[in-house]
């Protein structure tokens, strides 16, 4: 991997949304490239909330701290950009809501619920996604906008008679007073709606995470026990069906039915992946041969189970930002490769740090029986790990000759 550092990747972000124009890259989700029907509707009628400016380990941090080491010595100095300071510090203020913020969310009268949907915001992460949605929408707040901002609604203002939604609850704003207040809003390049999308970005991420533990038999997560050993399988999927049904509530309140759209895909995107991922090739053969095919079916697996929740989310938060046509795909296309880029760190870390490095199990992806990116391009010039490949590394000693190659 050669390039700038994580740091530097994320300051040229603003340098580069400020010159660019729509990138040439072919895009791994066709519909998102389709000419958008016009958004007037979305500024006169339904996106109202943006009128007023008022107003931190697992795989993906442990993936910018390894590029961060990479790049270190590197002797690289950032472009000169339109911030003119470290884009991490830029959205420090807002960070430091992040959390509480989102345990206000995932209130719950249930204690149980309460305790286990809440788990995994005990041990803070990166919020790497979250911070993404803060950058892109304090880069592209300095761009013209295509719409005309509207009066002010709240983003926690239900659309339905509480009587009818029929849940109470006071810890959340969600289900009960509305809690959004001048002192959240520590910077006014963020509008409420794209930091709410922040919040909803890392609900959808830790839900996948809690069905991701059941799925692969984790037994921890970010340095503590995973949920599912923690609570049992069933309290952890029922706690990550609540975190989307959460989520798609605090999205159903952003009133705008394009990020609506393109969040919704991202979970179904979630669960594609992780069917493609039952399998590493396409056909799922027995003695696989290697082919440029191969390497086509990892990437589209890891753009729907990794990339597309940040490449969507920076979309989003363009369009809640109302810019234009070109500056939303470079959104994307940034969102899109830099995701992609994270989850190719993330597997060469699986070989090459420890489990408490990352946060979680070291190795897990071999036991688990499948080919991540290093396995497979050293597959195209060994071909005796085709036939490991396919029967998944499931024979005594094919993880420990992998390894050792």
């Amino acid at each position: 991997m050669s390039g700038p550092s994580a740091r530097t990747a994320l300051v040229r972000t603003n340098h580069f949304l400020s010159n660019t124009r729509t990138s040439t890259l072919r895009s791994n989700c066709p519909a998102c490239l389709r000419p958008r029907p016009s958004r007037l509707l979305h500024s006169s009628a339904i996106r109202q909330y943006n009128g007023t400016k008022s107003l931190q380990q697992g795989g993906v941090a442990a993936a910018v701290s390894a590029a961060k080491m990479m790049f270190a010595n590197g002797g690289m100095s950032p472009p000169p950009g339109p911030m003119g300071i470290d884009p991490l510090k830029g959205v420090a203020k807002e960070m430091k809501f992040m959390t509480g913020n989102i345990r206000q969310l995932l209130g719950s009268g249930h204690p149980m619920l309460d305790t286990v949907s809440k788990y995994y915001t005990q041990s803070e992460g990166k919020y790497v996604r979250p911070m993404l949605v803060l950058l892109m929408s304090q880069a592209t707040a300095m761009l013209p906008k295509e719409g005309t901002s509207r009066p002010s609604r709240g983003i926690d203002e239900p659309i339905s008679s509480p009587s009818v939604l029929s849940d109470t609850n006071p810890d959340s704003p969600l289900t009960g007073q509305e809690t959004y207040t001048q002192e959240n809003s520590v910077d006014e390049n963020i509008l409420p709606s794209q930091r709410r999308l922040a919040e909803i970005t890392e609900l959808i991420h830790t839900a996948s995470l809690l069905h991701d533990d059941v799925i692969d038999t984790s037994i921890s997560r970010r340095g503590n026990p995973s949920a599912n050993i923690a609570f049992g399988n069933k309290m952890a999927v029922l706690a990550g069906d609540f975190l989307l049904g959460r989520a798609s509530v605090a999205l159903a309140r952003i009133r705008d039915p394009e990020v609506t759209e393109l969040l919704a895909t991202v979970i179904a995107n979630l669960v594609e992946g992780e069917f493609m991922q039952l399998k590493n090739t396409a056909l799922d053969e027995k003695n696989p041969t290697w082919s440029e095919e191969t390497i086509d079916y990892y990437m589209q697996k890891t753009y729907l189970k990794s990339a597309s929740l940040i490449s969507k989310s920076c979309r989003a938060a363009a369009l809640l930002g109302e810019h234009s046509d070109e500056v939303v795909e470079a959104a994307y296309q940034y969102g899109k490769n830099l995701g992609l880029a994270f989850q190719l760190v993330d597997d060469m870390l699986d070989y090459t740090v420890s489990g408490v490095e990352l946060g979680k199990p070291a190795g897990a992806d071999l036991e688990l029986g499948l080919a991540t990116a290093p396995l497979i391009f050293a597959w195209k010039n060994n071909k005796e790990l085709g036939a490991l490949v396919g029967r998944k590394f499931s024979e005594p000693g094919d993880v420990q000759r992998v390894s050792s190659i």
